[in-house]
């Protein structure tokens, strides 16, 4: 019998699309909602709780309450400073440590170690509970790319590729070679958004999103789904491109669906680092 799982859930569809993978497959599983994070009602129905981002030694203590084996996080969260954080004692213990000063790749290092080494948890991917879910290479939809997009594509691939060592983020908004944004802290949907607000006249610009070379792919893997492609549609971009086999796809085929309904391509390319 598969180890209980507990998911560590913040924005976005992953977190539910996993607890219904174990829901289907007969796996136990918990979920921690972060406050502030995950949206309200989304685990209506399923165990779960709710604990505040800066309270670790409380989601800890569930998880160990709940008998949870292995642990899975899943979703987007927006990174607080500290003083928003109101950290708990083991919340401050592992902050102590300098984790909350470097970039996402060393913050997410330290969460596992801590979860693994300290805590005695399994952490798994997303991919590994899904078994599957990643990107397919290629042209998915009705709507291909044309050279002036492939140009771009290549150009926001070398600028996510040169960044990697930076450990800044994992997607680019490109038109006509030149970049309109570098996602940040504000996350992918923001970044589409001011994107959209400073694409010049003529055709919109592409959307790349990759991992960051020597990502640990268990954690923060990029993902994209209806919501990618809806907030590509309505910012006036042209298509997304993503690292075929190391991008999480969430309900693949209805953002296909939207992607062709919006006029916009979706392909899967190789990563920044070939």
């Amino acid at each position: 019998m598969s180890t209980k799982l507990g998911i560590v859930a913040g924005r976005g569809l992953l977190p539910v699309w996993l607890a219904e993978t174990c829901q289907q497959s007969g796996r136990e599983f918990f979920v921690i909602a972060l406050k502030g994070q995950a949206e309200a009602g989304r685990f209506d129905g399923l165990p779960h709780a709710w604990v505040r981002l800066g309270a670790m030694g409380r989601a800890i203590e569930l998880l160990r309450e709940q008998g949870v084996g292995e642990i899975v996080l899943a979703g987007a969260v927006n990174r607080p400073s500290l003083l928003e954080l109101k950290p708990d004692l083991r919340t401050a213990r592992f902050a102590a440590k300098g984790f909350f000063s470097r970039g996402d790749d060393g913050l997410l290092a330290g969460i596992v170690k801590t979860l693994e080494n300290e805590e005695g948890f399994k952490v798994v991917g997303a991919q590994d509970i899904l078994g599957g879910g990643l990107a397919r290479k290629g042209q998915w939809g009705g709507v291909a790319p044309t050279k002036r997009d492939c140009r771009d594509i290549e150009r926001g691939r070398a600028v996510l590729g040169a960044l990697a060592a930076a450990d800044v983020g994992q997607a680019v908004a490109v038109q006509d070679g030149v970049i309109l944004g570098i996602e940040a802290i504000e996350g992918t949907d923001r970044l589409i958004a001011r994107s959209g607000e400073l694409a010049r006249e003529g055709r919109g610009p592409v959307l790349v999103k990759l991992p960051k070379r020597g990502q640990e792919h268990r954690v923060d893997l990029p993902t994209v789904g209806p919501d990618t492609v809806e907030s590509a549609v309505r910012a006036g971009f042209v298509g997304i491109a993503v690292a075929a086999g190391a991008t999480l796809v969430v309900e693949a085929e209805t953002a296909i669906e939207r992607a062709d309904a919006g006029g916009i391509f979706l392909v899967g390319i190789e990563g920044s680092d070939g």
